[in-house]
């Protein structure tokens, strides 16, 4: 089986390299969550019957992450979270809540932030924004009494 993304990235193709791509690209094309830390990741890869270890699904993540292959996220008020670099560019807002990550693209706030670097005289080469709310409708994680945002959509 090939898969160019870990040969355009410079690396072997190794089971857990596999599994793990293919996991985040099943993870793009559901309605789901899909910004996942390590730990959400190595359960659902167990659950799948792989028997890599965690150590293993981080080293994967870190090599994913130099190649450009997955973007990795702090958010506020939990771990690092991955997804796909899948070269569209887009911003995000997390409910400060419940932890609900959610994908944006506006193209008016696109145009400001580009307009303002130019502005300031500065070459923009990578850029992010993230607006922390909280969910106007019931959140998906029983948590919100507790103010944690532990889990990323």
């Amino acid at each position: 089986m090939e898969y160019p993304q870990l040969k355009r990235a410079g690396l072997k193709t190794t089971l857990p390299r596999v599994r793990v791509l293919e996991l985040l690209q099943s993870l793009q094309n559901e309605d789901g969550p899909h910004h996942l830390t390590a730990e959400e990741l190595y359960r659902r890869l167990s659950d799948e019957g792989s028997d890599f270890s965690l150590a293993t699904v981080y080293r994967v993540l870190s090599h994913f992450e130099t190649a450009g292959l997955v973007k990795r996220h702090h958010f506020e008020g939990g771990q690092a979270r991955f997804e796909l670099a899948d070269g569209e560019h887009h911003d995000h807002i997390v409910c400060m809540q419940c932890g609900k990550v959610e994908e944006f693209v506006d193209d008016l706030i696109e145009e400001r932030q580009k307009r303002i670097a130019q502005q300031r005289e500065f070459d923009l080469r990578e850029y992010s924004l993230v607006l922390y709310a909280n969910c106007l409708r019931r959140c998906d994680n029983e948590e919100k009494e507790s103010g944690s945002a532990t889990t990323g959509r």
